[in-house]
């Protein structure tokens, strides 16, 4: 029987730790072809600072999927709120780096 979004483990927001202070979090993302992150949640506000890729999908719990066009170079705000699975569906890698703004 397959875990309900409930049931299911979080895991890490990025793959690695940058920088960490009282104000930020700063983590980097890799993500070759076909590769998925955790399952995670974002308590936080964030800002995604895109570094190499085409696009990436962000699968959420409750089912929707939404594909991200990216261009390297760019960066998106994205509220806190969200729980879901990063995916690489595209050819290429996928490298960001994301950004966790904490209450201050």
């Amino acid at each position: 029987m397959a875990e309900s979004a409930e049931e299911r483990t979080l895991g890490q927001v990025g793959h690695r730790i940058l920088f960490e202070n009282d104000r930020v979090r700063i983590w980097q993302m890799c993500l070759e072809p076909g590769e998925s992150s955790d399952f995670h949640e974002h308590t936080l506000d964030y800002v995604m600072c895109f570094v190499e890729g085409e696009s990436i999908d962000a699968d959420f719990d409750n089912g929707k999927s939404i594909r991200i066009p990216v261009e390297p170079g760019t960066a998106m705000f994205v509220p806190a709120g969200n729980r879901e699975v990063a995916v690489n569906r595209s050819n290429v890698r996928f490298r960001e780096i994301l950004i966790e703004l904490k209450e201050s």
